[in-house]
This record gives structure tokens, C-alpha cells and sequence, in this order.
């Protein structure tokens, strides 16, 4: 294999477990799609907590080599046998199947047909890249496990976040009223993307302050689940991303007459096509809080490795 084989691509991969100067650019063998597969040249990828947490961890994928990225949006240029909704030109995005379909922070990846949609035009890639795993994750969270109403009242937490500021738009498209937490600096961008009321976590006990909530959405997990469960109206329900825990947060939900539920995002065309409608009505968009060439995906994982992002990082593939 040489470097100018047009046969391979550049990609983002490790040996080992670590901080993200284990993260290295390499060339490898170019894809091929295989019966419902399309082979998609990546033009923008984001980049997500759980990118950098399997980069230190192993995570889901265990020992690496590997190369991360569940976010694509691109151009699809083979299509394998049986795909009847794309074709070879079309400009698509996705979250490629969490979480053993990771693969795009490189130049190609292939994905099941089922796990894109088509781009909306006046949707650019990096926008495109950006939002698939957050809003696939919020929207399954808040319409198929919470059935968010409108005039419901919603509290998300780390509304500023990738998932967090995406869920918030998701809830006000669906007529809820947004509580949101986030440190005082962040408010004025809480309200900007949709935040009725926002509180601040660091001065202020959100389980003591906030009450009479319809729906939880947990973006961090341990102890802020069971406390969270405090807030909840009879009847109400409370979603965390985070899959695992304590049962302590399903039997203290059962005492005090809510529900709770754990989940992990899964990929999904229709999910992906609300997405797309949200996006391409201008009620969906990511706050971009940087983007880097692909060359450059150790510098985006030490700025999520901060915890500190407003929005999404993205990968953009030459």
C-alpha cells in the first residue's frame, strides 16, 4: 500500500488508550460498501464526548486501533447492492450506528442506507456533521421516551452543551416551556436558543429551586439522576443519556410516582428526517464552538478534554 494509492484514505486513529496525543494521522485501506451500505466521502464530521471518552477509555469499542466519529455529512459516491434511496452524487447526513459503526473522522466511511437521510440544501456540511448524534439523541429522548407535549415543562441540564442547547430547540419545537442550567456566563446564549428560564447550577440547588416539571432530560448522570427525580410532578418523567447506574434511580422514581429511563442514541432515518425538517425550517441549529481540519482532530479533542464547550466540535475533511 502506498501513500498514493487510490485505493486508501486519510484517517484519525491510535494504538493505544490515552490523552489526544495518542491520536495520529494514518492512511488505510479506502472502504467498500457492502448490500445496503453507502460509501459516503465524509466533508464534515463532529466530534462528541464520547469520541473523546472511548479515545481515553476504550469505552463500548474496547482496545484500539480504531477510528472514532459517529457524525458524517457528505457525498455519497458507491452505493452497495439493494440501496434504492441513494445514488452515486447525493449529499447526505447521519449518525452512523452507535456504537460499533464508528468511522468518520477519515476521508470515506461506509453506513448503512438506513442510518442517513438526505442534506437539506440550504444545510451546510459542517452544520450537517455537527448535528446528528446530539440531535438524534435529544429528539429520541424527549418525543419517543418523554412524549414532550405542548405547555409541558421541561428541564434540561447542561442546556449549553452539545446535547443540552440541541434539546432545548427540540423541546420549544414540540411548545414546551425550557428550564435550563449552565453557569451565569452562559445564559444570555441559553436564552438565545430557547431557554425560558435559565438557573444557574453553580449558585443555586436545582432540585430545591425548580418543581411541578413534566420532564428531565439528564445529561450527566450519578447523583444529579436521583436528585432530578425531586422535581418531577406525579406522572412525570425523567431521561438520562447516561446508560448505566445505580438501580437506585429506578426504585426511588417508583416511590415518588415518576418514571425514569436510561438510554443510548440509536441510529434511525426517521429520527434523521425530523432532524432534517427541523434544521431546513431554521428551528434546529448547532452553536459551532470550533471547527479543525482533520489533521487537526487532537487539537478539537483537548478543547472537548476541557469540558467547558458551548456547542459542537466538528472535523472538516478536505
Amino acid at each position: 500500500m502506498t501513500m498514493n494509492d487510490a485505493n486508501t484514505m486519510r484517517a484519525i486513529s491510535q494504538d493505544v488508550l490515552g490523552g489526544p496525543e495518542v491520536l495520529r494521522e494514518i492512511r488505510m485501506e479506502r472502504p467498500e460498501p457492502r448490500p445496503n451500505e453507502v460509501l459516503v466521502r465524509v466533508r464534515a464530521a463532529g466530534v462528541n464526548p464520547t469520541d473523546w471518552k472511548h479515545r481515553a477509555t476504550g469505552g463500548f469499542l474496547g482496545a484500539p486501533p480504531f477510528v472514532l466519529g459517529w457524525d458524517v455529512s457528505g457525498e455519497v459516491t458507491a452505493v452497495g447492492t439493494g440501496v434504492a434511496a441513494f445514488r452515486p452524487g447525493d449529499e447526505v447526513f447521519g449518525m452512523l450506528p452507535y456504537p460499533f459503526g464508528h468511522g468518520s473522522h477519515a476521508e470515506y466511511v461506509t453506513a448503512p442506507a438506513r442510518a442517513l437521510t438526505h442534506k437539506p440544501a440550504s444545510v451546510d456540511h459542517t452544520q450537517a456533521g455537527a448535528l446528528p448524534l446530539v440531535s438524534l439523541t435529544a429528539w429520541q429522548a424527549l418525543t419517543e421516551h418523554a412524549d414532550v407535549r405542548p405547555g409541558q415543562r421541561v428541564l434540561i441540564h447542561a442546556a449549553a452543551g452539545g446535547v443540552g442547547h440541541v434539546a432545548v430547540q427540540i423541546a420549544k419545537a414540540r411548545g414546551a416551556y425550557v428550564i435550563g442550567t449552565a453557569s451565569a456566563g452562559k445564559h444570555d446564549f441559553l436564552r438565545e436558543v430557547g431557554v425560558d428560564e435559565p438557573v444557574d447550577y453553580r449558585t443555586t440547588d436545582v432540585t430545591e429551586a425548580v418543581r411541578d416539571v413534566d420532564v428531565v432530560l439528564d445529561t450527566l448522570g450519578g447523583d444529579t439522576s436521583v436528585r432530578s427525580l425531586r422535581v418531577l410532578r406525579p406522572g412525570g418523567v425523567l431521561v438520562s443519556i447516561l446508560p448505566a447506574g445505580s438501580a437506585e434511580l429506578y426504585t426511588e422514581a417508583e416511590r415518588r410516582g415518576v418514571r425514569a429511563v436510561r438510554m443510548l442514541v440509536d441510529a434511525d432515518r426517521a429520527g434523521m428526517r425530523a432532524v432534517a425538517e427541523l434544521a431546513e425550517s431554521g428551528k434546529l441549529r448547532a452553536t459551532i464552538a470550533g471547527a479543525f481540519a482533520l489533521s487537526d482532530a487532537a487539537k478539537a479533542h483537548e478543547l472537548g478534554d476541557t469540558g467547558r464547550t458551548t456547542g459542537k466540535l466538528v472535523l472538516l475533511v478536505d
